[in-house]
């Protein structure tokens, strides 16, 4: 996992000052990751848009047209550099369109490509972390990243550039012509900086605290509205709508309240910069006036002294604007780059083992297992199933059956001790002969849009459609396919919605079957059909099981009759294993849920 404040401080934004510098050093470095291939192209940029300020702010022409066109205009009636004032105005100005208009399509440029790549980064990188991320991280809080988060990073890239470049070179140039026409004047300006320091500190730093609490609120809002609709079923059914508009409600008022609160600090800061600005020229204008009367001073130059202050702070309600927008952006790629520093819980080999053909042989060496700092769920567990043997595991919720079948596909690691499969440790094992080897079949079949074919064919995505239809042929499920409108051409829809339960299911079967894989995991695989349906999956899973080792997790106890051994599991250890007849016959546990099953049917 990431070393500094990520993925699970999500809901916070009182991060202490240790943890803000290494959030920030975080996003520098993810930034600059982005910027590195386009060097070239943002050097060419940041220097189209300094040429293009230059142009189009045209210092010296304000110096003539201030200094002499207005001074000579006034006191010596010679229009001649009003003219010339013109000219360079027309010039400069075309100029600087032209560059604009440039300037534009390469800041789209730049900004088009960081995003593909910051989209394409988030989503390989999301599907590359392990299931425990996914468990402790929502869908919603991912889809926040990928939407809310990179639009403020875009509005930033877009404009934000233009903003900064352009205030700040006015700035600094009329800052340069002020002292050159009147140095005076210029002192009174540098000390009105003292305020105004202190104020863009204050912007800066409340902005910051203020838009890192509104992508937390972002993302609670959207993972609000994704919870709800895709659980929209069980909302219609405990009728929990009213319940929902409240809590969506005042998720919106939060959100509300925390974006009035950022329009409320440009209310302050927009006002105080007005206020500073008339101030100083206020004490441009009386100290100039004074030199005026004594002949010190010429009172065009008094004009373009009280222009130059005004011009010189009009800029800085965009530099505002840009930290607005800094300020947003930085908060999102905070939270995007905790996610792109997340890292899998179950990595990758560092030199992987090849198993080109696998057998299936299973073994839990002294295994020990707990979910995070939780509670041990496997003490000390130590199993051998040979290949092609069909295990069920029985007993009561919480009692480690499906955390024994997540070890097997690894989709977590041990604690201590090792699961291997054919000798080798599935931590060594290449990722690709551990997925071609092992198939998880749950109770939620999901299907994704697209036609049933495709459905089938996840496994094994080069299939033919004869393979395909052999494998839906094979669990008993070609005869509803091809009852659908387009038979196996038809779209399922979204999450299978166009298929009942029962159906996904025979559906997942198929694909299992067509995957072929040497060891075949079913975690209450029948618990969405109905009788009649698992009758028929019962035939279908003998053909399923049939040379490969299989582990069945079920509470059905009509599935565990197919199984060659039954293991019987309590507080994570095993306490019954043997055939189900021997166990039937018996008096032990297994014995006590069979009977309790038998008397069920009655």
């Amino acid at each position: 996992m990431s070393s500094v404040v990520g993925t699970r401080g999500e809901d916070r934004d009182d991060y202490t000052k240790a943890e803000s510098r290494a959030i920030r050093r975080r996003s520098v470095r993810l930034l600059g990751s982005l910027m590195k291939p386009m060097t070239r192209l943002v050097v060419l940029g940041a220097f189209v848009i300094v040429i293009s300020t230059l142009a189009r702010d045209r210092p010296d022409a304000d110096r003539l047209r201030h200094r002499h066109g207005a001074a000579r205009a006034i006191e010596a009636a010679d229009w001649m550099p009003a003219f010339g004032v013109t000219i360079v105005y027309i010039v400069t100005g075309g100029i600087g369109a032209l560059l604009m208009g440039w300037f534009v399509v390469l800041s789209a440029k730049i900004t088009q490509t960081i995003l593909l790549d910051l989209r394409t980064r988030i989503f390989r990188h999301t599907q590359r972390l392990s299931l425990e991320f996914h468990e402790t991280y929502t869908s919603g809080r991912i889809i926040s990243r990928q939407t809310s988060d990179l639009e403020s990073i875009r509005e930033l890239l877009d404009g934000g550039l233009n903003q900064l470049v352009s205030g700040a070179l006015y700035g600094v140039f009329t800052l340069i012509m002020l002292f050159l026409l009147d140095w005076r004047s210029g002192v009174v300006l540098i000390a009105m900086g003292i305020p105004l320091a202190i104020l863009m500190r204050w912007f800066y730093r409340e902005s910051q605290k203020g838009y890192r609490a509104s992508r937390v609120v972002s993302a609670r809002l959207i993972v609000q509205f994704v919870e709800t609709m895709t659980g929209v079923r069980a909302v219609k059914a405990f009728r929990k709508e009213k319940r929902n508009d409240a809590e969506f409600g005042e998720i919106s008022a939060e959100y509300r309240n925390v974006n009035l609160k950022l329009v409320k600090l440009f209310g302050v800061f927009e006002p105080a910069l007005i206020l500073l600005s008339n101030v100083t020229m206020a004490v441009v204008l009386l100290w100039g006036a004074f030199r005026v009367v004594d002949g010190g001073l010429l009172i065009g130059s008094l004009l373009a002294a009280v222009l130059y202050i005004r011009n010189f702070f009009s800029p800085l309600e965009e530099v505002a604007m840009f930290l607005n927008s800094y300020q947003s952006a930085t908060a999102a790629l905070e939270k995007v780059s905790g996610v792109l520093e997340e890292e899998p819980s179950v990595p990758d080999p560092a030199r992987p083992v090849d198993l080109w053909e696998s057998h299936g042989g299973l073994r839990f060496d002294d295994v020990e297992f707990a979910y995070g700092s939780g509670k041990t769920i496997l003490p000390d567990f130590t199993l051998d199933i040979p290949a092609g043997q069909t295990v069920a595991l029985v007993g009561t919720t919480g009692a480690g059956k499906s955390t024994l079948a997540k070890l097997v596909s690894r989709f977590y690691d041990p604690t201590r001790g090792a699961v291997r499969l054919d000798g080798v440790d599935l931590r060594e094992l290449h990722p690709k002969d551990l997925r071609r080897a092992i198939v998880m079949v749950t109770q939620e079949a999901y299907l994704f849009s697209g036609t049933v074919a495709d459905n089938i064919a996840l496994g094994k995505p080069d299939a033919s459609m004869d393979e395909i239809r052999a494998a839906a042929r094979a669990v008993g499920a070609d005869a509803f396919v091809m009852s659908l409108p387009d038979g196996y051409d038809t779209d399922v829809n979204k999450r299978g919605g166009r298929v009942s339960a029962g159906q996904r299911q025979l559906i997942s079967f198929a694909r299992a079957f067509l995957a072929n894989p040497a060891v075949l995991i079913l975690d209450e695989a029948t618990a969405s059909l109905d009788m009649p349906s698992e009758r028929q999956v019962q035939e279908a899973l003998q053909t399923l099981l049939a040379d490969r080792t299989a582990i069945i997790i079920a509470h059905r106890l009509s599935t565990v009759a197919i199984a060659d051994r039954v293991l019987v599991m309590e507080h994570g250890r095993i306490i019954e294993d043997d055939a189900p007849d021997r166990l039937i016959g018996g008096d032990g546990k297994f014995a006590q849920l069979h009977a309790a099953w038998r008397e069920s049917l009655v």
